[in-house]
């Protein structure tokens, strides 16, 4: 028995593979590639290629939001106390992973007799959004239970951000792009901002470009699907709270651990703030392009120059860190998204 609990604790501090730190993050590449792509487009194709009025998409995306504030910490108390012989958390990228997929397809789909659907846009978004909280909360938690080992969790945070930001690449920089090019009406010779390269684009926010989006959103879902699955073959869970230790966790325990725990309130107070303000600018991105820069086009170009310190600077946090400590290391790059969101609109 002792030779067992000491096993289990060694496992627990087990250090991670280059592998098994390219296949967890294979999750982040996945997600960023299915749900990043929707945090940026999809408002765009849904008030232009859609047809949806501005006021009634912007109802759908605030009460989803709401739905979330309480759906989240139900979903995150569900997985805590349920397991399987594939793990307790490991096997919700394949089961919500597959719906997560088609759901975010059929946002783009286009199915005669739905374009122009308040109804219809509603219901998948929201079903979208409750299940990609099966597929980010438990992923969230399989993090943690990875490994211990300080070492591992340096590189692991390295490694997963270079793919989530290699994801946003693909979303940001070659989507629009790839969407202009397969888009039919007015087709024209254009400067994309990529060192003098000119394509042929069309148009991507008429609504006849509804067969553009979808064909290359369609490929992106095979691309995360496949990604999500290699997350999960790669993956093994080490560090799981028993049965015993679960029994009492409930729902109210988070907003309960939120009126005691001020370092938590104010943690939450600066994810808040940041993801709105990523979200903001992601999703204004398209407009502001299209409708105030008037070059579309420019899109992939601009997208590539926001992309590549995200793959890059992630190599180096670990000496960072080092040099920095972990307080000043976020001042540091606190203080360059701060000027960065300001030089962007200027």
């Amino acid at each position: 028995m002792s030779k067992n609990i000491m096993h289990s604790r060694h496992d627990e501090y087990h250090k991670l593979t280059r592998g098994e730190r390219i296949g967890y993050g294979m999750g982040d590449f996945a997600q960023n590639l299915v749900f990043g792509t929707i945090g940026g487009f999809l408002a765009l194709h849904m008030l232009t290629v859609n047809t949806i009025s501005t006021t009634t998409a912007g109802f759908i995306f605030l009460f989803v939001r709401i739905i979330n504030v309480f759906w989240d910490p139900m979903v995150g108390t569900y997985v805590d106390k349920r397991t399987s012989k594939a793990g307790k958390y490991r096997p919700w990228l394949l089961r919500a992973g597959v719906p997560l997929v088609i759901l975010s397809a059929l946002l783009f789909a286009p199915i005669p007799g739905v374009k122009g659907s308040v109804a219809f846009a509603f219901i998948i978004y929201l079903a979208l959004d409750l299940v990609y909280s099966l597929v980010n909360i438990p992923y969230g938690s399989l993090n943690a239970s990875l490994t211990r080992d300080p070492e591992s969790i340096d590189k692991l945070t390295s490694t997963r951000m270079m793919l989530a930001n290699s994801a946003n690449l693909l979303v940001y920089t070659l989507f629009p792009m790839f969407v202009q090019m397969a888009a039919p009406k007015d087709r024209s010779l254009k400067d994309t901002g990529f060192f003098g390269l000119e394509l042929n684009l069309g148009n991507y926010t008429d609504p006849s470009a509804n067969y553009a989006w979808f064909g290359v959103y369609a490929i992106y879902m095979i691309i995360g699907a496949v990604a999500l699955f290699i997350c999960y073959k790669f993956t093994k869970e080490r560090v799981v709270a028993t049965a015993e230790q679960t029994a009492n966790v409930k729902t109210t325990d988070l907003f309960h651990e939120l009126r005691h725990n001020r370092p938590l309130v104010i943690l939450g107070m600066f994810f808040m703030l940041a993801y709105t303000f990523m979200f903001f600018m992601n999703t204004v991105n398209g407009f502001f392009n299209q409708f105030v820069v008037g070059h579309s086009e420019w899109m992939g170009a601009v997208g590539l120059v926001a992309s590549i310190p995200g793959i890059a600077f992630p190599v180096f946090w670990p000496k960072l860190k080092k040099i920095f400590g972990k307080k000043g290391f976020f001042h540091l790059f606190l203080a360059m998204f701060i000027v960065g969101e300001l030089l962007t609109y200027a």
